[in-house]
């Protein structure tokens, strides 16, 4: 089973921001979602983290010394973006950005970029997720794209979903095609 965990609250998140790049901890309670994440989690066979602080640090409560870092489950570059509130961003910045994968914010990353990386990624976790428990602790973008990838969607399907801190979601990846089991349920 491939099972994609977001990692737990930051300050940023608890304010509504976009936080892409961002290396910010978790708060008190990323911190109790996070042990509660290790507590309820199947003990996998695999931990593999985005680079970014909160994320190791809530994959660090699931395997305190097992993380695999795989630079391809970073979060989203906004560019300028990040950190904004999200109602302060131009409607024509939001109306292009949801109808255009390719469409790349000031300095940012592309929803079509973030998808091919994640595909890759999930292509190279699905035999080990077939034969057992594979855990990956990440970000919304990433995360929105490997569910894409399991039902065979385009990247602006993502902007149809919402991924809770500390939301988990289940593929399994042991059959011809990828299958989705559970999105953002809590740990």
């Amino acid at each position: 089973m491939l099972i994609l965990v977001r990692h737990g609250q930051t300050g940023a998140n608890a304010r509504g921001l976009l936080c892409g790049r961002a290396d910010l901890p978790l708060t008190d309670l990323g911190r109790h979602q996070a042990r509660e994440l290790a507590a309820a989690l199947p003990r996998p066979s695999r931990v593999v983290s985005s680079p970014l602080r909160r994320a190791r640090e809530t994959a660090a409560a699931l395997a305190p010394d097992a993380v695999e870092v795989d630079e391809r489950w970073i979060e989203m570059d906004y560019g300028d973006l990040d950190g904004a509130v999200p109602a302060d961003v131009d409607a024509g910045t939001w109306r292009r950005w949801r109808t255009d994968p390719d469409f790349v914010p000031a300095g940012g990353e592309s929803l079509a970029a973030v998808g091919v990386r994640v595909r890759e990624a999930c292509h190279e976790l699905a035999d080990d997720a077939a034969r057992g428990d594979v855990v990956v602790v990440s970000h919304v973008s990433p995360i929105k794209a490997a569910v894409a990838w399991a039902l065979g969607v385009d990247d602006t399907t993502a902007w149809r979903m919402f991924l809770a801190d500390a939301g988990v979601c289940r593929i399994d990846t042991g059959g011809p095609v990828p299958r989705l089991l559970t999105f953002s349920v809590a740990g």
